[in-house]
């Protein structure tokens, strides 16, 4: 299997997941999930996939410190309506990694380990997106703008070659190139697009 170097470059996520322990599936209930694990299950890699891996590690990394952040015990919260833009494609990604789910997900086992009813949308919040711990109720607001990596002038009329049908192979490859070229750049200038703020109980702000 073939992919861009990065993917194996980029921090993974250290997650410690009890229904995992519980059910068997990992000792203690620790793993880790990975860039390239995200962009299999993504089917691509782009920079909003990017834009919501970093943000929930940059989420997580503040919310739980040196500790591994707890699977299924993570509430995500969106301004955006799920049908809007890319809010599920970045819901789907955050989803993944933390369990935090709609409706949809897991209704647990004897009360404990639910994930469903933990991702919400059509929120109150001004961020890109808004992750609490269910067990202290600690928030943080963590906002992602890449626009100022923008990607290179030559992709555009590559792209337009290939919707139409006209791009040479060579043409699609180094479109490929290219656009991989600036997701890459994106992890490498993660200070410069994830900002994270705490939220304070009495919803009081400040910078981190």
């Amino acid at each position: 299997m073939s992919y861009p170097k990065f993917f194996d470059e980029v921090k993974s996520i250290k997650l410690q997941d009890p229904l995992a322990q519980v059910l068997g599936a990992f000792e203690n209930g620790e793993y880790e999930v990975s860039y390239l694990e995200v962009v299999k299950s993504a089917g691509h890699s782009c920079p909003t996939v990017a834009g919501a891996y970093l943000m929930t590690q940059a989420a997580l990394d503040t919310l739980y410190g040196k500790s591994r952040a707890v699977r299924g015990d993570i509430k995500v919260e969106f301004a955006e309506p799920l049908e809007e833009g890319v809010a599920g494609v970045i819901g789907n990604v955050i989803s993944q990694i933390t369990g935090a789910t709609d409706k949809s997900g897991f209704k647990g086992l004897g009360g404990k380990f639910a994930r469903h009813s933990l991702m919400h949308f059509n929120a109150q919040i001004s961020s890109s997106a808004r992750f609490t711990r269910v067990d202290t109720l600690e928030s943080v607001d963590v906002f992602y703008d890449h626009s100022q990596m923008p990607g290179n002038p030559e992709m555009m009329p590559l792209m337009q070659k290939i919707m139409q049908g006209v791009a040479s192979a060579e043409e699609r490859e180094k479109f490929g190139t290219l656009w991989q070229e600036r997701v890459e750049k994106i992890f490498q200038n993660t200070d410069k697009v994830v900002k994270v703020q705490e939220v304070h109980k009495e919803n009081l702000c400040r910078t981190k």
